[in-house]
């Protein structure tokens, strides 16, 4: 009994790994706020959507901000409330453009 009320009282102190999974949103679908609510959400803030998609139970913007960086911003599905916010490092088109100059075979002028 000593052994089952220790380890009661551990798991009320630490939480279970999913607990700790502060990125994931648990939340029923018949409590979620439409896509279009969250697409104003993004024009209120001055974004430009390029997709919205649902990534553990949340929303997720992926598009522009309004200076033109790209934007990640993961948005709780029922209060629209931001949870993460992040700006991509890299853009794969400029790596794409970057890794093409001077490699194209070009015809000699011998």
């Amino acid at each position: 009994m000593k052994k089952t009320l220790t380890i009661l009282g551990f798991l009320a102190v630490f939480p279970t790994g999913a607990a700790l999974a502060d990125d994931d949103c648990f939340v029923p679908m018949a409590d979620w706020q439409p896509r279009d609510a969250v697409a104003r959400l993004a024009e209120e803030n001055g974004w430009e959507v390029r997709r919205i998609k649902i990534d553990d139970g949340c929303y997720e913007i992926d598009g522009l901000d309004a200076e033109g960086r790209r934007i990640e911003v993961t948005v709780h599905p029922a209060t629209l409330e931001v949870i993460e916010f992040e700006y991509e490092d890299h853009d794969e088109d400029e790596e794409d453009d970057d890794r093409g100059h001077g490699d194209r075979d070009e015809p000699e002028d011998d």
